[in-house]
């Protein structure tokens, strides 16, 4: 597993490193879409997690959930056109689960890419992830994780 400045990136996921998300593809074509441990490091402790309905589609660029942490309200931008298939109404609940279990419990939906090489094309495996990432958070003057 990679690990960039004290966070970790598994390498069984592909990144959307601009984003900041990380995506799990599903045996169905979907895929699982999270903060990763870098967003939720720069955001801190979330507070509220406000994501778009099931059935809407989101195109590239666009939020498929506000996240609020104690310093940051924002937009968590999809990297390519999807419709959100499922939401985590535990993160609703429970936001801090985005901290605290960043790739497990902490997802925040499920989509299905309404092109799938839009898709290839944007994400970026785990296993070459961690230059990528050091080198945007050496932009965003991001120190690293904190264990």
């Amino acid at each position: 597993m990679p690990v960039v400045k004290g966070c970790n990136l598994p390498d069984d996921l592909f990144y959307d490193v601009g984003n900041n998300l990380w995506y799990r593809p599903e045996a169905d074509g979907t895929y699982t879409v999270g903060m990763t441990m870098i967003a939720t490091g720069m955001a801190g402790a979330l507070v509220a997690f406000t994501p778009k309905k099931v059935g809407k589609t989101i195109e590239a660029g666009k939020s498929v959930a506000t996240v609020e942490s104690g310093k940051w309200v924002g937009p968590a931008k999809i990297g390519f056109d999807v419709e959100i298939v499922a939401v985590n109404d535990i993160l609703s609940e429970t936001p801090k689960l985005a901290n605290s279990d960043t790739y497990g419990q902490g997802w925040m939906v499920r989509v299905r890419p309404v092109d799938g090489a839009a898709a290839a094309g944007v994400l970026v495996p785990g296993s070459a992830v961690a230059g990528p990432y050091e080198a945007k958070m050496n932009a965003d003057n991001f120190a690293g994780c904190v264990a």
